[in-house]
């Protein structure tokens, strides 16, 4: 017997909420959509969230029994919790309105006859209480218009069945996996296709955290006086929006437009131009909201909404870790000073640098090989990092490094290595060398041509396979992605092209024969060295230049024997 029911369970706001609840020690049952329960169970899991007084079953609330089986047992249910909702832009009128008004009353209905039913808490949007909003209007879009009709429709019903209902209304929700609102917005800052900020100097999108508003949702039942009220929910401290697209482009490391776009005239602009969806323009509006009612609760329920600048820079840690909701994001990852870098930033065995074309998710199959925790970054200006000098990167990295890793580069990364070990070998335990360029034949004279950064930018993971001998997958593709932003495929040209130069190949060469740590050499026997090394060399056989990627265990054998020597058990 469960003592909660959350409806729309797998969505965004849904799995949070179930989470919440199961914390708590509640037993809750999880009404999803059919087909999408491993989704639910899967993300709870990798949260180390507590299955054990979890029952997910399949429902659909635009049916008048929600959908459910009929044999679940619900006579236990004191909360209803509805997080249904069809929220998209360019919405069907017809399918909009089954989930967002007629199914929202099917809720209602169903509860009423719930013999220990306490509350039903149901999810609206902030623009409700906008004042002399048009988002009610269907030639304005159906999520909005169907949102704004459901509002006194849902009152009235809950007052004919004597329900105690609560409505939360909040702003743009963020938090891992919300890719629909501001998210659009990021992604043209961050792939250089926003040309203007839209809207005007004072346009105000304000964000609420997902975790604060869980715990307001979840806390709402448990206040007799919350029945019947209707609580505007949204960080207040959000900055306006110009200022809030500065201070992610600063935090991601990318030109902030310097111009806005009145709304007034985005409207009349083609659709294909703007690629904004009408409906958004409904959200950029200078108005602002009383959120009294929702802070006194929170503070009552001692929930503190978290600072305003970390959440949104940790948004956008991973949406670009997602690649903007396309690929698994590594909930290690993000932008430290501009730099990106992924795993242990403070007591690593292990600094991983790339070489070229790739960043540092190529070092994703190696890093699951090592025997200790790892720090992999994306060289300044290179993958998704700010641009920057080269040999920045390290001096900086380390600042934040408490252990003596061993420090490892691939091609191009193996430069930094060697000049920051030779610099400081107090902080280094060792060097792996993997394909080191300055060892071995120069790059091909292609660099040298002046489109070579343009055919670069506009290469497929096909050509760069077959040109590179580079293995397909999930580190080419991620090489490919960021190779296609502003800029980067010109900064992997020159930084190949200053690598190529005599002057840094003997000056690295000089450094090798100087550096005071423990170093070991790692080639692929298709890609052997110019001349023999006169530090201990592993040659790996049936591959080339990139043998992480395609012998990530035989790789990792020698870093970590490098370890090993180093701190012996």
């Amino acid at each position: 017997m469960s003592d909660s029911i959350v409806l729309g369970a797998a969505g965004f706001i849904g799995r949070a909420t179930v989470a919440r609840l199961l914390a708590r020690g509640g037993s809750v049952i999880a009404g999803v959509r059919p087909g999408s329960e491993h989704r639910l169970t899967t993300w709870l899991r990798e949260r180390g969230v507590d299955q054990r007084a979890l029952d997910v079953v399949a429902c659909d609330i635009t049916a008048s029994d929600l959908g459910l089986p009929d044999e679940l047992d619900t006579s236990g249910v004191r909360d209803v919790y509805n997080c249904a909702a069809r929220y998209a832009f360019g919405l069907d009128p017809d399918d909009a309105y089954a989930v967002n008004v007629t199914g929202a009353l099917h809720v209602l209905d169903w509860a009423a006859a719930l013999p220990e039913l306490r509350r039903v808490v149901h999810i609206t949007g902030y623009r409700i209480t906008a004042p002399d909003s048009t988002e009610g209007s269907y030639e304005n879009g159906a999520y909005g218009a169907t949102k704004f009709e459901s509002d006194p429709k849902l009152r009235e019903r809950a007052a004919q069945h004597g329900i105690p209902l609560t409505i939360a209304n909040p702003s743009a929700v963020i938090g891992p996996g919300q890719y629909i609102g501001l998210s659009p917005v990021l992604e043209d800052l961050w792939r250089g296709k926003l040309a203007a900020i839209p809207g005007g100097r004072e346009t105000f999108v304000p964000i609420v955290d997902l975790d604060y508003f869980a715990a307001f949702l979840t806390s709402l039942p448990e206040r007799a006086d919350a029945a019947g009220q209707s609580y505007t929910v949204l960080d207040a401290e959000t900055p306006v929006l110009p200022e809030l697209i500065r201070l992610l482009a600063g935090h991601m490391g990318v030109p902030a437009p310097r111009f806005s776009i009145p709304v007034s005239v985005i409207a009349k602009l083609p659709q294909a131009l703007t690629r904004a969806d009408p409906e958004t323009l409904t959200f950029l509006s200078e108005d602002r909201y009383d959120t009294s009612a929702a802070d006194e609760l929170a503070r009552a329920a001692g929930i503190a909404m978290p600072p305003t600048e970390p959440t949104l820079r940790a948004w956008a840690d991973h949406l670009v870790a997602s690649r903007f909701g396309t690929v698994e994001a590594d909930p290690s990852a993000g932008f430290a000073d501009g730099t990106w870098v992924s795993g242990d930033r403070e007591e690593p065995d292990y600094i991983l640098l790339h070489g070229l074309p790739l960043n540092s998710d190529s070092w994703a199959a190696l890093r699951g090989e090592l025997d200790g925790p790892a720090l992999a970054i994306d060289l300044p200006g290179l993958g998704r990092s700010a641009p920057g000098a080269l040999d920045e990167a390290l001096p900086r990295l380390m600042r934040t490094v408490r252990s003596r890793p061993v420090l490892v580069g691939h091609s191009l990364g193996c430069g930094p290595v060697l000049d920051y070990a030779l610099a400081h070998p107090d902080r280094v335990g060792g060097v792996v060398l993997i394909s080191p360029a300055f060892l071995q034949a120069p790059a091909s004279r292609l660099v040298r041509s002046p489109l070579a950064a343009l055919a670069l930018r506009r290469t497929t993971a096909a050509a760069l396979a077959t040109r590179l001998g580079l293995p397909d997958g999930p580190a080419l593709a991620s090489a490919v992605a960021d190779l296609g932003r502003p800029g980067v495929a010109g900064r992997t040209i020159a930084a190949l092209r200053a690598a190529s130069t005599s002057e840094r190949r003997n000056a690295l060469r000089a450094a090798l024969d100087r550096v005071g740590v423990p170093v070991r050499i790692v080639v692929g026997a298709e890609d052997p060295l110019l001349e023999r090394a006169s530090h201990d060399t592993t040659v790996i056989r049936g591959t080339g230049h990139y043998p992480q990627l395609t012998r990530p265990e035989e790789v990792a054998a020698v870093i970590a024997g490098v370890r090993s020597d180093i701190h012996p058990h």
